[in-house]
C-alpha cells in the first residue's frame, strides 16, 4: 500500500494559509448574513414607517439599500483582510524567525558546541520562556561536557604514574637489569595498590551521585555514628600523633544509613588527618540546630585558601596535587561525601580562614520526621 504523501511546509507558510483561510471563512460569513438579514430588516422598517413596499420609490430605496451595503461590506471585508493578512505575516515570520533560532541553537548543540541564544525573542513571554529554558539546558549540557573531558583527563593523569612505574618495573626485570627483591616487590605492591584504590574510589563517587537508591536508611543516634568512625579511625590518627576528640549530646538523632554514613564520616576524618601535622587536633561535633542536626569535623590543619573553596568537593579536585598525591589520596574522598551526604537529603559545606588556619567540614542533615 502506497504510503499517502503528506505536505511539510514551513510553521509560518502553515500559519499564513490558516489566517487566510480564517479571513476567508470570516468574509463569507459576515456576506450571508448580511445578505440573509440586511433587506428583510430595511423593510420590516419602511413597514412600521406605513409606507408600501410596492412604491416605486420604496423599491428604489430598497435596491439602493442592498447595493450600498454590500459595497460597504465589500469595502470593509477587504481591509479587514488585507490589515489581518498582513498581521499574520508578520506574526508568522516572527514566529518562524524564532524557531530558526532554537533549530540554529540545537544544531550546534548536537554539535558539541556552545549555543547561545539572544536574551529574548521578541515572540511573546511563552517563546522567551522555552529560550531560557533552552539556554539553561544548553548550559547544563556544556558543563556535563567540560566535566566530561576533566574526568577522563583526570583518570588518564591518575593512571600514568602507576602505570608506568608497573611497566618500567617489570620491563627491568624481564630485561635483568633489576632484581625482584623485596624493595621492587614493595614498589609493584605500592603501584597496584595505587590502581586498586583508584578504582574502588571512583566506583565510589559514581554509586553515590546516582542518589538515595541503594540506601538503607534507619533512625540512628549521631554519638554511635561518630564513636564508630572515631574507632576506626583511632589507630591512624595515634600513629601520626594527631588527636581526635568528639563532642556532642548522646539523644541527637538522624535518619541515616550506617554504612554509608559511616563512609561519609570516615572520609572526612581521612581528610582531616592528611591535612593536619603531627601535635594537630580533629574534633568531631554535633548538636541539634532547629529542624536539623550540624555534624562539624573541625581541625587545626593547613586550612584551605578562599580560591579553592568553591571546588573542594569537585572529582580529583586538589589543594595541593603533588603533596596530595605524595600522602595517598586519589581526590574523590570529599566528592564521595558530597554525593553521599545529598542523597541522605542533606548537605555540606566547608569553612574556612585560609591557609594555616584549619577547616571544618559542616553536614546539615534534616532532623528525624523532617525534610531539608
Amino acid at each position: 500500500m502506497a504510503r499517502r504523501q503528506v505536505w511539510r511546509g514551513t510553521l509560518a507558510t502553515r500559519l499564513i494559509i490558516g489566517f487566510a483561510i480564517v479571513i476567508a471563512l470570516g468574509g463569507l460569513t459576515a456576506f450571508l448574513v448580511a445578505e440573509a438579514v440586511g433587506p428583510s430588516t430595511f423593510d420590516a422598517h419602511l413597514a412600521r414607517a406605513g409606507l408600501s413596499p410596492t412604491s416605486e420609490a420604496v423599491q428604489h430605496a430598497r435596491a439602493a439599500f442592498v447595493a450600498a451595503s454590500g459595497k460597504s461590506l465589500l469595502l470593509g471585508l477587504a481591509a479587514a483582510s488585507v490589515a489581518s493578512l498582513g498581521v499574520s505575516i508578520f506574526a508568522a515570520r516572527r514566529v518562524g524567525r524564532s524557531l530558526r533560532a532554537f533549530s540554529d541553537a540545537a544544531s550546534r548543540v548536537a554539535r558539541g558546541e556552545e549555543a547561545a541564544l539572544s536574551p529574548t525573542l521578541n515572540a511573546g513571554a511563552e517563546f522567551d520562556s522555552l529560550a531560557d529554558d533552552f539556554r539553561r539546558m544548553a548550559a547544563q549540557l556544556a558543563q556535563a561536557e567540560r566535566l566530561r573531558k576533566r574526568l577522563i583527563s583526570d583518570v588518564a593523569h591518575e593512571l600514568r604514574t602507576p602505570v608506568a612505574t608497573l611497566a618500567a618495573y617489570l620491563e627491568g626485570i624481564e630485561d635483568g637489569v633489576r632484581p625482584l627483591d623485596g624493595a621492587t616487590l614493595e614498589v609493584l605492591r605500592s603501584s597496584t595498590a595505587r590502581l586498586v584504590r583508584l578504582v574502588t574510589d571512583l566506583a565510589e563517587v559514581t554509586s553515590a551521585e546516582a542518589g538515595a537508591s541503594s540506601l538503607r536508611a534507619e533512625t540512628i543516634r549521631v554519638g554511635v555514628l561518630a564513636a564508630a568512625a572515631i574507632a576506626a579511625a583511632a589507630p591512624a590518627f595515634d600513629a601520626k600523633g594527631v588527636s581526635l576528640d568528639a563532642e556532642g549530646a548522646s539523644e541527637v538523632q538522624v535518619r541515616a544509613d550506617p554504612d554509608r554514613f559511616g563512609q561519609i564520616l570516615g572520609n572526612l576524618l581521612d581528610n582531616a588527618l592528611r591535612h593536619t601535622a603531627a601535635g594537630g587536633r580533629v574534633t568531631v561535633r554535633w548538636a541539634p540546630a532547629g529542624a536539623t542536626v550540624r555534624i562539624v569535623v573541625v581541625d587545626s590543619g593547613e586550612g584551605i585558601g578562599a580560591e579553592h573553596i568553591g571546588h573542594i568537593f569537585d572529582r580529583f579536585y586538589r589543594v595541593d596535587a603533588a603533596r596530595d598525591r605524595e600522602r595517598g589520596g586519589s581526590g574523590v574522598g570529599l566528592a564521595v561525601v558530597k554525593g553521599l551526604v545529598e542523597a541522605h537529603g542533606g548537605r555540606v559545606t566547608v569553612e574556612s580562614d585560609g591557609m594555616g588556619a584549619g577547616s571544618a567540614f559542616t553536614i546539615v542533615m534534616p532532623g528525624v520526621g523532617r525534610s531539608l
